[in-house]
């Protein structure tokens, strides 16, 4: 996906977001619902309500970057913790239920 450093923490905002919203309303939702600070270098991760529809919010010490990910069928494991690591961030956006350990209806994709 990309690199970053063993440093960097991922939080989930366990909140059902509108993937319309970009830069600036993913910063606000850092600030306001999170509570952290977008310019940390951290990664802060968004699903929608339908779970099908993940955006990843990150600044580079340049700008923010945005990575975004659209399932055609299926859904993604939504964590019920709000921190991962880099590597749990992965298994989800690959279709695995960490809380199952197992692969979701995102496999079928595969096929």
């Amino acid at each position: 996906m990309f690199s970053a450093s063993a440093r960097v923490r991922v939080y989930v905002c366990r909140e059902p977001t509108d993937m319309r919203k970009s830069f600036a309303g993913l910063q606000g939702m850092v600030r306001g619902v999170l509570e952290r600070d977008p310019l940390s270098g951290h990664l802060f991760c968004f699903f929608n309500r339908r779970e099908n529809y993940a955006k990843v919010l990150w600044w580079d010490v340049s700008g923010y970057c945005i990575w975004a990910k659209k399932l055609s069928r299926g859904t993604f494991s939504r964590p019920s913790i709000e921190e991962l690591t880099l590597s749990e961030l992965q298994q989800i956006l690959d279709g695995i239920d960490l809380g199952a350990k197992r692969k979701r209806r995102l496999k079928l994709l595969a096929n």
